[in-house]
């Protein structure tokens, strides 16, 4: 591995690399057997960045390639180096032949007058950090604005139909409320007791649990239709209008439930607290 004639690294790169990184007692025999190796990495870079650049399906390799092949290699890429590309105008490397180095290449920079970059308009100014606020749901139901996703309907709430002349009509069937499944014994068990247990102990636990759970706002609609139904079938059940009754008050004063869409409701609290 010490013979740097099959290197095409000389040992005296090896040198100037190594001082460059503060390295300044190098020995020649070390430089002379870094100089393979040294090669074998370069050769084991280029060909992945091929691998990179025919994967692109390009036919020319830029520094860009050779970046992701150091990131695959788990190696620092390089800076300071880019590929053109849109706007920019692409590297170009000259020989600096007219020093006396045919061997050395530097970049062919554009020259910059001074004068233009003084004269040259500021760019504008960065717009300043700021936040906003916006509802992602109000009483469980997302509203419809540009900040929240679209609420998108299910495929099959909406169906094709055809009127008589033959013109397809889009037919959207109602969308179902989709309950929890301890919602639901929840609500089955509260009725339960309001129909045929009113006078248990277990029944004022529940107008207790009514007047005071937060997460009771999706059963109030049900809640609704419960009590009108019973009232109007059990004019003549005083018994059963007095549980109602209070299942309707509990409800009026649980703190966490909003009652204002629900009209009926709001007109049967004020019935109850004229009785009660």
């Amino acid at each position: 591995m010490n013979n740097s004639s099959s290197s095409i690294v000389a040992k005296e790169a090896i040198e100037v690399i190594a001082q460059s990184i503060g390295i300044t007692n190098l020995s020649p025999d070390v430089s002379i057997s870094l100089a393979p190796d040294v090669e074998y990495r370069l050769r084991e870079i280029i060909q992945e960045a091929i691998k990179c650049m025919r994967h692109s399906r390009r036919t020319a390799l830029t520094a860009h390639d050779v970046d992701t092949a150091l990131n695959l290699r788990n190696v620092e890429p390089i800076y300071g180096f880019g590929s053109g590309g849109g706007d920019k105008v692409p590297l170009r490397f000259k020989r600096a032949a007219a020093a006396g180095h045919k061997d050395l290449y530097y970049i062919d920079d554009k020259d910059v007058n001074f004068k233009h970059v003084i004269e040259a308009p500021l760019p504008n100014a960065p717009l300043d950090a700021s936040l906003t606020s916006h509802w992602l749901a109000i009483e469980g139901v997302q509203p419809a604005i540009p900040e929240n996703p679209p609420i998108e309907a299910p495929s099959d709430a909406k169906k094709s139909d055809c009127k008589d002349d033959g013109l397809s009509v889009d037919v959207k069937l109602p969308v179902k409320d989709i309950l929890s499944r301890e919602l639901q014994l929840y609500f089955e068990k509260v009725t339960e007791l309001t129909v045929r247990r009113s006078e248990s102990a277990l029944f004022k636990q529940a107008l207790v649990s009514l007047a005071t759970d937060s997460g009771l706002h999706p059963l109030v609609p049900y809640f609704t239709q419960f009590i009108a139904d019973e009232v109007t079938r059990n004019l003549n059940n005083f018994s059963l209008l007095f549980a109602v009754m209070l299942i309707a008050r509990s409800l009026l004063q649980n703190p966490n439930i909003h009652l204002e869409p629900y009209s009926l409701l709001l007109l049967f609290g004020t019935a109850v607290s004229y009785f009660l």
